[in-house]
C-alpha cells in the first residue's frame, strides 16, 4: 500500500491552525500538530510552546532520539511545506495570529521577522520600561531622539545599552538573514553527520567505571570521617559525592548513556531522587526550556533570579517569566539585593541545593509531572526515591549516625555548602554571555554558540568539571556522551572557523571574573537607575 502524500499547506493555513491553538511547528518540512503529544511529553509541554510556528527541525534533533523524532513524524504530521519556512514568533513569547475567520489586514509584523527589526526585545524593552516608570508608550522613533524629561528618568540610558548590546551582537556574529543562517545551519547538520559517523554518539562505558571507583572511595572517605568523628570533614566528603553524582544524572538525563529513554531515566531518576533528593523529572522540564531559549530573560529559568541576582537591566521591567507564569517583581528587595549581586554571587552559589530541593518539591507536588504515556509512572519512582534519600541521609546519616546536634549541623551545611563549585560551574558557561535577542531568523547553532561559553582545562581536571565545562559543545549537541565532547570540542572549532561564528573558550577564572564583570555592570545600572527616578520624585514633590 502506497503512503498517503500530505497535503501541502500555506503559511496562512498554518497561522490560522496556531491561531485556533494548534501547537504547530516545522520537522523535516513536515508539518506536526503535537497537542495530542503534549500531555505525554516527558519534558513537559513548555519546551513544545516554545518551538510553535517554528522551524524546530535542529531543536528536536538535538534533543531526541531518531526514533522519537520519526514518532513524531509518523504519526503527528498534519501537512508538509514547500520552500524554506519563515518563522513566527511563539504565541508564549507574545507573537499574535489571525484565525481563519479574521480578514486580511496589513501583515502583523509581531508574529513574524520579516517586518521588524534586529530584535523583538528591544521594542518590548522600550515600551515595559517606559510603562513601569508611568511615561505610556512611546514610538520606535525616540530611540535616537530622546526628551529631556526622558534623559533625567534614566530610561534613555537603558535603551542605550540595549540598543547597543544587539547592535555589539549583529556586529560581532553573523548576519541573521536566511541565507546566512541556512547555509550555517547546512554546515551544521554536517558536522553532526560526521560526529555520527566517527562514533562520538556512543559511550565510554569504561569511562564510567573510573567514575563509581572515584565516587565509591568518596562515600567511603565520607562514612570513615563519620566514624572518626570528623563530622565536617565527612560532610565535605559527602557534597563531593553530590557534585561527582550530578554529573552522571546530567549525561542521563540527556539519555547520553544507554540512549534508551526508559533505562537513562531510571539511572538519573536513582541519582537524583534516591541518592540526591532532587527531581530529574523537574530537571528535565526545566532544563529542555534553557537549551531551546537559552539566556532570554523572560523564557529562560536558569537566568530567572530576581530578587537576588539580575543579568541584564531588562529584569529592572519587572517581566513576566513565560515558564513560572508569573512577574519577577523588580522590587524594594530586588532594588536593594541586586545593588549588591558582584558581592553576593558567591555566597549564594553556596546554598544553591536548598533551592533545587525547593524547585524539586515544587515539581513533584504539582500537576506538572506527566501523568500519561510512556513517563506516566515516573511520578511514583520520584517519590519513591524521595523517601528513600531522606531515610539514608536524613535518619541514618545525620539522626543515628552523629550523636550531637552541632555534629548534626556541621555535616548537614557543610554537606550542602561545599556543592558550590557546582552550582558556579552551572552559571559561569551562561551568565557572561548575551542575553539580547536577534530575532527569529537566528538559527539554533549560532544562538548556543552566541549565549553560551566554555571553560578551559587541562584533561586531567575534567572529573572536577564533569563535562559542564563544555557546554557550548553540550548546548550544540545535547546527547552526545559527556566523555566524548573533548572530541568533538575540536570538531566545533573547526565548524566556528569555517562559518565565522566566535567561539567563546575562557579559563575558569578568567571565565568567574566575567561572570562578576557582568552582575556588577548590571548593579551600576540599577544604581544609575534609582538615583534618577529619586531626582525625578524629588523634583516632583
Amino acid at each position: 500500500m502506497v503512503a498517503k502524500t500530505p497535503a501541502l499547506l500555506s503559511r496562512r493555513e498554518i497561522e490560522a491552525l496556531i491561531a485556533d491553538g494548534g501547537m504547530i511547528f516545522i520537522l523535516d518540512q513536515f508539518v506536526i500538530k503535537a497537542n495530542a503529544w503534549a500531555p505525554y511529553h516527558p519534558g513537559g509541554d513548555m519546551a513544545i510552546l516554545h518551538m510553535i510556528g517554528r522551524d524546530a527541525t535542529d531543536e528536536v534533533t538535538a534533543l531526541h532520539s531518531a526514533e522519537t523524532k520519526q514518532l513524531m513524524l509518523n504519526r503527528y504530521r498534519i501537512g508538509r511545506i514547500e520552500d524554506r519556512w519563515t518563522n513566527f514568533i511563539p504565541p508564549i513569547q507574545g507573537g499574535r495570529f489571525r484565525s481563519r475567520v479574521d480578514a486580511e489586514p496589513e501583515y502583523d509584523s509581531s508574529s513574524s521577522d520579516e517586518s521588524r527589526g534586529a530584535s523583538s526585545v528591544f521594542d518590548s524593552d522600550r515600551s515595559a520600561l517606559r510603562h513601569r516608570c508611568g511615561q505610556g508608550p512611546s514610538s520606535s522613533a525616540s530611540v535616537t531622539s530622546v526628551s529631556s524629561t526622558e534623559e533625567d528618568d534614566g530610561m534613555a540610558h537603558l535603551d542605550t545599552v540595549t540598543h547597543e548590546k544587539i547592535t555589539l551582537d549583529l556586529e560581532k556574529y553573523p548576519a541573521v538573514d536566511y541565507p546566512t543562517q541556512d547555509a550555517i545551519i547546512a554546515k551544521y547538520r554536517q558536522l553532526n553527520e560526521r560526529i555520527i559517523t566517527d562514533g562520538l554518539y556512543k559511550c565510554n562505558y569504561r569511562a564510567y567505571g573510573i567514575e563509581a571507583i572515584r565516587i565509591l572511595t568518596l562515600f567511603a572517605c565520607m562514612l570513615l570521617a563519620l566514624h572518626w568523628g570528623w563530622y565536617a570533614v565527612g560532610g565535605a566528603f559527602m557534597g563531593a559525592v553530590w557534585q561527582q553524582l550530578v554529573f552522571i544524572g546530567h549525561d542521563a538525563a540527556h539519555m547520553g548513556i544507554t540512549h534508551d529513554f526508559h533505562i537513562d531515566t531510571c539511572i538519573g531518576i536513582f541519582i537524583g531522587d534516591f541518592l540526591g533528593g532532587l527531581s530529574i523529572g523537574w530537571w528535565k522540564r526545566n532544563h529542555n526550556v534553557h537549551h531551546i531559549v537559552t539566556n532570554a530573560p523572560e523564557h529562560d529559568p536558569d537566568i530567572e533570579y530576581l530578587p537576588f541576582l539580575a543579568l541584564s537591566h531588562r529584569f529592572f521591567a519587572s517581566l513576566r517569566s513565560t515558564y513560572y507564569n508569573h512577574v519577577m517583581k523588580y522590587d524594594a528587595v530586588a532594588k536593594f539585593a541586586v545593588q549588591f549581586q558582584h558581592y553576593s554571587f558567591y555566597p549564594l552559589m553556596t546554598v544553591g541545593r536548598f533551592n533545587l530541593y525547593r524547585l524539586a518539591w515544587s515539581y513533584l507536588l504539582s500537576n506538572q509531572p506527566p501523568r500519561k504515556g510512556p513517563a506516566w509512572w515516573h511520578w511514583y519512582l520520584e517519590m519513591t526515591g524521595q523517601v528513600f534519600f531522606w531515610t539514608w541521609y536524613g535518619y541514618l546519616i545525620l539522626y543515628k549516625s552523629i550523636p550531637s546536634t552541632s555534629g548534626r549541623l556541621a555535616f548537614f551545611l557543610v554537606s550542602h555548602m561545599i556543592t558550590a563549585p557546582l552550582h558556579v560551574q552551572f552559571t559561569v558557561s551562561h551568565f557572561a554571555m548575551s542575553t539580547a535577542d536577534l530575532g527569529p531568523s537566528e538559527s539554533f547553532p549560532q544562538k548556543m554558540l552566541r549565549t553560551t561559553m566554555d571553560v578551559d582545562c587541562p584533561r586531567w581536571l575534567d572529573f572536577f568539571h564533569g563535562g559542564l565545562q563544555f557546554q557550548v559543545i553540550h548546548h550544540l549537541f545535547p546527547r552526545v556522551p559527556r566523555h566524548n565532547l573533548r572530541t568533538v570540542q575540536k570538531m566545533v572549532m573547526g565548524f566556528c572557523e569555517e562559518v565565522g561564528i566566535p567561539y567563546a573558550l575562557y579559563g575558569f577564572v578568567d571565565g568567574n571574573q566575567r561572570v562578576v564583570g557582568k552582575l556588577a555592570e548590571v548593579s551600576r545600572q540599577a544604581r544609575i537607575l534609582r538615583k534618577c527616578q529619586e531626582a525625578m520624585a524629588g523634583r516632583n514633590t
